[in-house]
């Protein structure tokens, strides 16, 4: 069994954890103590290993502004966080089984041997192909890289639990219009990229204790033994 006091510390870490909506914009997050929540988000698990993402630190105050009129879900969020991420999804020139991504990333990063290249490229061909059928649509891969980023998305908004630190995520945008922006102002290739998430990091102005509320665990959890 887990020793009681890093129960605790998880239990306590998943409770102060809601989602802000407006920070205290006199407070700034210590570099180091960023570099974990981003560190947090670059160890997290993706399927096959393929890391379809990429992290954009919007630290730019104009810009920021200039998301709002097509952002609504971060008009109180972007102006006031401490640090505001943008979490980019690798498009399918990137993501489709035999893309120059995919083989640098199962040689290059995952270091590989030339059979287990080989081997892990076929059985992600087969599994786009035959097994979730994400080659019908290329929404489909666009859409399943998204997936895996919301998973570091959850991983890094923990991290911040962990060491006080209060998190939003916001999906409240309209899709192509922060594309386009994002293009416009040089911070994304839209060949290789497309915004699938944004998440906002500072510390909470209103004091006051949000109590979760949530389905029992009855009701959402089935055992099959």
């Amino acid at each position: 069994m887990a020793n009681e006091q890093l129960r605790k510390q998880v239990f306590d870490a998943l409770h102060f954890r809601h989602a802000c909506k407006v920070f205290d914009d006199t407070k700034i997050i210590p570099e180091e103590d960023f570099d974990l929540i981003l560190e947090a988000g670059r160890l997290s698990p993706s399927a096959f290993g393929f890391e379809p993402w990429s992290f954009v630190v919007l630290q730019n105050k104009e810009i920021r502004e200039g998301l709002i009129p097509f952002s609504w879900g971060a008009r109180r969020q972007a102006p006031t966080a401490s640090h505001f991420v943008i979490i980019l999804a690798r498009k399918p020139f990137d993501t489709k089984y035999d893309s120059d991504y995919l083989k640098d990333q199962v040689g290059r990063i995952l270091k590989l041997d030339e059979e287990g290249q080989k081997d892990r490229i076929a059985l992600y061909e087969n599994f786009q192909k035959s097994e979730f059928l994400l080659l019908d649509d290329e929404r489909y891969l666009f859409d399943y890289a998204c997936k895996q980023c919301y998973i570091t998305m959850a991983n890094m908004m923990l991290a911040a639990a962990f060491i006080g630190i209060d998190s939003c995520p916001m999906e409240g945008f309209d899709m192509k219009s922060a594309n386009d922006y994002l293009v416009e102002k040089g911070i994304i290739d839209p060949k290789h990229f497309g915004v699938a998430v944004m998440v906002a990091f500072g510390y909470r102005a209103d004091p006051e204790v949000f109590i979760k509320k949530r389905h029992d665990i009855s009701e959402i959890v089935c055992w099959v033994e």
